[in-house]
């Protein structure tokens, strides 16, 4: 420290001295160290930029109540020591802040118009799936009044009297579309009463009558004395029973 620096440390630590102040008095008021202090005072040397040291001496007089430009005319304000935060700009903070809503703000449209047409996507396979159920339904019930309704016998010309054969009786064959169970009687006696297995056919004969019921009418078909009957029942599965078939009367079919 040169000599205009140690009789300014001089009068400073007269000053202190006069104020009844220790330098850990001055420390604990100034919060600055001490070996800093004893450096203002030139009792030690510390390596301290001038701009720095005239800052610590600026605060020693302040604490001890004196103006500083007496110690330091020379001495100017320096940039890197002021340590104040930067006030914030309210309005340039709403600014940024509207910026930053308005640029959401498409987003939330387009989240929006997303939701929209989800709706409308869920809503048309909605409708779409409950019309082809109300479709479905009217279908089968359309279907189950037309199998409700009777339908013309297929048989219903057949009760004139059947070619004979050559050698008089019936003679009857029933082929199997599917499998049937079949119950047959020939002029009275029980000939056949077991499934008639799909694909297979069979012929019995009798001189005045045969008796004949079939668990699935739809599935056989019939050959009396030569003559083809097909289509027996109204609808797949529905059973017959009670047909008669007489040589003088051919097929009948009871209602």
């Amino acid at each position: 420290m040169n000599a205009e620096q140690s009789s300014v440390g001089d009068r400073l630590k007269r000053a202190r001295k006069e104020k009844g102040l220790t330098l850990e008095d001055l420390q604990k008021k100034t919060k600055v160290r001490i070996n800093i202090l004893k450096a203002i005072e030139g009792e030690a040397l510390i390596n301290l930029s001038p701009v720095y040291l005239k800052g610590f001496i600026k605060i020693y007089c302040k604490a001890l109540g004196l103006d500083y430009k007496d110690y330091i005319p020379d001495y100017k304000e320096p940039s890197s020591l002021i340590l104040s935060k930067p006030r914030k700009d309210t309005n340039s903070f709403l600014k940024s802040a509207g910026i930053k809503l308005n640029s959401l703000k498409p987003s939330i449209k387009l989240r929006n118009k997303i939701f929209v047409i989800l709706m409308i996507l869920f809503s048309f396979i909605f409708l779409f799936k409950v019309s082809g159920c109300l479709l479905s339904k009217r279908k089968q019930n359309i279907a189950s009044k037309s199998v409700s309704q009777p339908l013309a016998q297929p048989v219903q010309a057949q009760s004139q009297a059947l070619p004979k054969e050559a050698s008089g009786g019936i003679r009857l064959v029933v082929s199997a579309k599917e499998k049937c169970l079949l119950f047959i009687k020939a002029d009275g006696k029980v000939v056949f009463h077991r499934v008639l297995e799909k694909g297979r056919s069979a012929t019995w004969k009798a001189k005045e009558r045969i008796d004949l019921s079939l668990g699935n009418a739809s599935a056989v078909e019939l050959i009396v004395n030569g003559r083809r009957f097909t289509n027996l029942g109204h609808k797949r599965g529905q059973p017959l029973n009670n047909i008669v078939i007489t040589e003088k009367d051919g097929l009948k079919i009871p209602r």
